[in-house]
């Protein structure tokens, strides 16, 4: 093995163009791809920057042609050489208009044939990828998506400390908490029996700060979770952590919008409108069930229970009775495409969402073509489509059940279709917020309430003196999501800021004041010490980048991701432990027979 002794990098490869015809330059980098014509190699020299053609002739250097004839894949070089125009230029390649004569090359590193290819279109399992991520992080677009995170956090940081937020850091070893997902408890050898937990988020740490009087903080920071992962979901993940004193929503959300302009123009040279629309928690769900609705497209919900309680079909008519709802949606001029296979395929998907089933209807030169048109009279039929909107050649599809379940079952199905549809417009980006959260949601598994966001959301000011009353659903929060393409890519909220007020939010979830005290009692001691109003918001880095980057999920923009089980295959985290280090920290594992 060579080493770099007396050479020097010039650039990087993908730096090279006409202008530097004529340059004497070093490059550094992997053995993309070898091509030997006989009196010449051709290499394919790859660098973080890109790739570039490298040319071993062995009239201009013997030894370093005769080194490259030995070269293999991902080998790693040093080469020195001039750059000159190619003949045979390559338009797929930045690249693609000059190439690098070598006249010197020293092999760094050999390489054993990668289990991987190492090039975007692969087609190499998932799985596969995790164990030699290392090898996968070479490919040009990780490598992108990983430089794309690393401009976006530069650009976060350089607005928000233009506007006068400072970057605090705060513990990763604090005290559990009880409301939320699972925490990650670590155990302590120095008092021996009790645990730390992992941060779900810096929520309590940045509201003491507002208490201090730091008036503005922020941090990129890593949050840990213990639950059960969803298709994209990680077990520690990056936020952008943002508090502020003195603010309303309508501060917090300025100063955001601003930061996310400035992020899509730097990254991306888009311009995006401000201010974001907006829309209430209870518009989101009316119109499209869900409260991250993707408004690239339509397909707005329409609620016909008025039109159908005294129908014909039982099922309409008695879910509209009882206080449940019937709504639709309207597939605009798309009665051919969706063919009765189509539709069941629908139906199940709707089902998995606990509906009992999906009606539908298309609108014909003849008439209604529905298996349920049979029992509605000709008048009601004609209401429907008029309350549709529809027209010859429309779709329409229904859910009739209670409300839960209508919103999530014909938004997945609202999804499904416009997925088929190619309805989403990969190249928009569409940002909205979304308010009025409610204050409380129904935990049917324990019987109680639990927060919708967090117990330190303040409510809506008329609705503060409800919080010990019997109605708590309809409490509306003072919480703010940012929603981007049916994303959800941020979460604030104005806070309690009065001792008092939080004490009945802790007594409305069903905490004593002693377990509240227990619990939070440094919070609580904290607000009697004059506490400014403050608010704040939390973007998920990962998810942004994900999508700046149009990338499939989030394992695509971090660097060393978990598997869905939380498993890094790579290292094999996580392991059992030497027993020598259990016994330091007084725990003794014990394993359920599972065979």
């Amino acid at each position: 093995m060579d080493t770099i002794k007396g050479m020097k990098r010039t650039c990087y490869a993908g730096s090279l163009r006409l202008d530097d015809i004529g340059r004497e330059v070093v490059l550094m980098g992997w053995v993309q791809k070898k091509r030997n014509l006989g009196g010449l190699v051709f290499v394919d020299l790859r660098d973080r920057g890109g790739i570039a053609q490298i040319v071993f002739d062995n009239d201009v250097s013997k030894s370093a042609f005769e080194k490259a004839e030995k070269l293999g894949s991902e080998y790693v070089i040093a080469i020195r050489g001039k750059v000159f125009e190619r003949q045979s230029k390559n338009s797929n390649i930045p690249t693609g208009d000059i190439e690098v004569f070598a006249e010197e090359i020293r092999v760094l590193n050999e390489s054993q044939t990668p289990p991987i290819y190492i090039k975007d279109d692969d087609e190499v399992g998932e799985a596969l990828r995790l164990k030699y991520r290392y090898l996968d992080l070479r490919k040009p677009k990780m490598q992108k998506n990983l430089m794309l995170r690393a401009k976006v956090a530069n650009v976060v940081r350089n607005y928000l400390t233009d506007n006068d937020f400072c970057e605090i850091e705060t513990p990763f070893l604090i005290k559990p908490t009880p409301e939320g997902a699972r925490d990650y408890l670590v155990p302590s050898r120095v008092n021996p029996g009790k645990f730390y937990a992992l941060p779900q988020s810096p929520q309590l740490y940045k509201q003491l700060l507002m208490v201090s009087g730091m008036d503005r903080y922020f941090q990129i920071v890593k949050c840990f979770r213990d639950e059960d992962l969803r298709a994209d979901r990680q077990p520690e993940f990056t936020q952008i952590d943002c508090e502020m004193s003195f603010v309303d929503e309508n501060d917090v959300m300025e100063i955001m919008e601003g930061m996310l302009k400035k992020i899509f123009k730097e990254v991306l040279d888009r311009d995006i409108v401000t201010p974001f629309p907006r829309m209430t928690f209870a518009q989101a769900m009316d119109k499209y069930g869900s409260d991250k609705p993707d408004t690239r497209y339509g397909l707005e919900f329409v609620n016909i229970s008025d039109v159908v309680k005294n129908c014909g079909f039982k099922v309409f008519a008695e879910c509209a009775k009882e206080g449940y709802s019937v709504r639709g949606i309207n597939v605009v001029g798309e009665a051919d495409t969706f063919t009765r296979k189509a539709i069941t395929h629908l139906e199940d998907h709707a089902k998995t969402y606990k509906a009992k089933g999906l009606a539908w209807m298309k609108i014909t030169d003849e008439g209604v073509t529905s298996p349920i048109a049979k029992f509605f009279s000709e008048e009601e039929l004609t209401n429907i489509q008029n309350a549709m909107g529809a027209k010859t050649g429309d779709l329409l599809l229904f859910v009739a059940d209670k409300d839960s379940v209508v919103y999530d079952s014909l938004g997945q199905v609202r999804i499904a279709v416009a997925d088929k549809l190619n309805l989403a417009d990969p190249d928009k980006f569409n940002l909205l917020w979304v308010t009025e959260f409610p204050v409380f949601e129904e935990d049917e598994e324990n019987g109680r309430f639990i927060a919708k966001h967090h117990p330190f959301t303040s409510p809506m000011e008329e609705d503060i003196d409800k919080l010990e009353g019997d109605d708590k659903l309809k409490l509306r929060a003072r919480a703010y999501d940012i929603v981007l393409n049916g994303y959800e890519i941020g979460g604030g909220s104005i806070r309690i800021s009065d001792a008092k007020v939080q004490e009945k939010m802790f007594r409305a979830l069903g905490l004593s004041d002693e377990e509240a005290n227990n619990k939070f009692g440094y919070l609580l001691e904290a607000f009697k010490f004059g506490t400014p109003p403050h608010g704040g918001l939390a973007f998920g880095l990962d998810r942004l980048v994900m999508l700046l980057a149009g990338a499939e999920n989030i394992r695509e923009v971090i660097a060393f991701p978990k598997n869905q089980n939380a498993v890094c295959t790579m290292t094999n985290a996580p392991t059992e432990a030497e027993s020598n280090q259990l016994e330091e920290l007084s725990i003794r594992v014990s394993l359920e027979d599972k065979e």
